[in-house]
């Protein structure tokens, strides 16, 4: 009787140690390859380039894989206490280091029925992370990176967004990295810090175009997904036409907020006929500009600004709730408490009712709770909003004034990014 082998991988980019690892699984038996969905991926790493069915087609076409399963978790066992494998291929790599707690997961799991570990040498002059670099270098398209916001929302606990307002600050965010692995997933351009950072005030009246020129600039030398801040987004009419120019750019998804004017929120006035009459304005909005978007990756997200104007839980919700029905693809909840208690209120509530539509938050004032505080509300999307102008002002304050104060810049060179490490971060000038 044929064995059945069983391999687990992401196969995201497949190279020629994978390929030795089926190669190897298949002279033992049938390969089952255990296909790690995006979510599985995502929980250790960076969204995989390729969807879960992309990456399934590949491996699939692959000589000697006889099916393919996907692995929903890094775990193991509950895929080989389905399968009962007779055979787990894997190579030698995970002897060491982070995965030698699952690599014996797997040797008990196999006891149990007799099973056997078969390890193949790692192939050696294999480096995903030079891969990636590479792919990094090579960049994107604008259909690809548009894909991967939802791709994101879907397959990751917290999605987090930091602010952009030009190609250098575009860079930090697609390559920075915390000490605890933590990334960006994406960015957001910020019709605050865009006309700030060219010394206007934040109008209604920004022409779109001109901060498309920003976010091509930006798209150039980046490959993560953006988030727009489009105000109110216009009326109807021009709304549509932003919703096909940020589409056909690139962007992922644009946020409006349910307020009729400049600085002039849709919930000021006391009639109740009116009140309705903004909220149907406002869906209709979203409406047009669901019509006028070509793909389905574009997301519509509707801001609402009922807690910031003290109207109250049960108006949040209300238009929270119409808002969807009109074919918002996410909900933005605002406040400006210093406290997150009447956010995580929102999600509560809002959460009962719907289980699915992403949330998205902005916590500039109750910046006290952690994203992994505000996932586990039923938050999916965390936006710091501004912060990456509101560093980048200070410090160019600090050292100008320095300069003056001491009539050289040798006293402020310890405070500045040496050219070497400018040279480093610009792409192509290493």
């Amino acid at each position: 009787m044929t064995k059945k082998v069983y391999i687990g991988m992401s196969a995201d980019l497949v190279h020629p140690g994978h390929m030795n690892i089926i190669k190897t699984a298949s002279k033992l038996g049938d390969v089952i390859v255990g296909l790690l969905t995006d979510k599985a991926i995502a929980s250790y790493k960076r969204l995989p380039y390729m969807t879960y069915e992309q990456r399934k087609e590949v491996i699939e076409n692959i000589k000697g894989v006889v099916e393919v399963i996907p692995q929903e978790t890094l775990d193991y066992r509950p895929n080989l206490e389905l399968l009962k494998p007779d055979i787990v291929v894997h190579g030698d790599d995970w002897k060491n280091g982070v995965q030698s707690k699952t690599r014996q997961q797997v040797i008990d799991t196999l006891a149990k029925w007799g099973g056997e570990l078969v390890e193949p040498s790692y192939t050696d002059g294999i480096s995903s992370t030079q891969i990636n670099n590479s792919l990094k270098e090579i960049g994107t398209t604008p259909d690809i990176r548009r894909s991967r916001l939802k791709r994101l929302i879907d397959a990751k606990e917290i999605v987090r967004v930091m602010e952009s307002h030009n190609a250098l600050s575009g860079l930090i965010v697609e390559n920075i990295k915390g000490d605890n692995g933590l990334e960006y997933d994406a960015m957001w351009s910020s019709s605050l810090t865009d006309s700030t950072s060219k010394g206007k005030p934040d109008i209604e009246a920004v022409d779109v175009s001109s901060r498309i020129t920003t976010i091509n600039e930006i798209f150039e030398v980046t490959t993560k997904p953006m988030i727009y801040d489009a105000d109110t987004g216009g009326i109807a009419e021009h709304f549509a036409f932003t919703v096909r120019t940020l589409e056909r750019t690139g962007v992922s998804a644009v946020i409006i907020e349910d307020k009729t004017g400049l600085k002039k929120n849709s919930l000021f006035g006391n009639d109740v006929a009116q009140k309705q009459d903004n909220i149907e304005n406002f869906c209709l909005k979203i409406q047009t500009g669901k019509k006028a978007q070509i793909t389905d990756d574009f997301m519509i997200i509707a801001r609402v600004e009922s807690l910031i104007l003290e109207a109250g839980m049960d108006d949040a919700i209300t238009r929270a709730k119409a808002y969807v029905k009109a074919g918002a693809d996410g909900i933005m909840i605002h406040s400006r408490k210093t406290e997150a208690d009447e956010i995580l209120e929102f999600c509560k509530i809002f959460r009962e009712y719907d289980k699915y539509t992403p949330i998205v938050v902005v916590p500039t004032s109750y910046n006290q709770i952690t994203a992994k505080e505000l996932s586990q509300a039923g938050i999916n999307v965390v936006i710091y909003a501004n912060h990456m102008l509101r560093a980048a002002y200070p410090g160019m304050m600090n050292v100008a004034k320095a300069i003056l104060d001491n009539d050289r810049s040798m006293e402020v060179e310890k405070d500045l990014l040496s050219i070497k490490k400018i040279l480093e971060l610009i792409p192509g000038t290493k």
